[in-house]
């Protein structure tokens, strides 16, 4: 249990330091059998008052590149608001964003326990659309997207806006 403990605390240490010199800690988990990567950052709660972000099915770099440009950007003062779309994370395909849902947390934001020990943080999901702007709500996105890149909302799908109304 100690080497448990020891680990976790090295864990949580260099998410902090990390957050300190670079805005927030970015984490990876590989994609399996039972889903896609994905990558969230640990530290823009605590460093700057904005929510943590998480981003599901891009390659590793890519999903690291766009994660360091949210939190960029929301540090630099830029305002973030969920069924918006955003330029400039992905060369040709907008992002947007949804606000995920606590019992997401545990399985997407896991490390993040480790400092912010109670869950009590936000957390926002980027949600990215394909070359041609499809998202995985419309019906006319690819076979599987919906599935490889999930929305972490209650309902699984977007819940601060209306796909189509007031929001892509």
């Amino acid at each position: 249990m100690a080497a448990v403990v020891d680990t976790d605390e090295r864990l949580r240490k260099w998410l902090v330091n990390t957050a300190d010199r670079d805005g927030a800690a970015v984490m990876h988990v590989a994609g399996d059998e039972h889903g896609a990567p994905y990558a969230f950052s640990v530290g823009a709660w605590r460093r700057f008052g904005k929510p943590e972000a998480v981003v599901i099915g891009l390659p590793k770099e890519v999903a690291h590149a766009v994660v360091n440009t949210y939190v960029q950007r929301a540090a630099g003062g830029e305002r973030f608001r969920p069924g918006r779309l955003y330029d400039g994370f992905l060369e040709g395909c907008p992002i947007t964003l949804e606000k995920v849902a606590k019992q997401h947390y545990p399985e997407f934001l896991g490390s993040a326990f480790l400092v912010y020990g109670d869950g009590d943080f936000p957390a926002v999901q980027l949600i990215a659309a394909t070359p041609d702007g499809k998202f995985p709500w419309h019906e006319d996105a690819p076979q599987g997207f919906a599935e490889y890149q999930p929305v972490l909302t209650a309902s699984g799908a977007p819940e601060s806006w209306t796909p189509g109304s007031d929001g892509p």
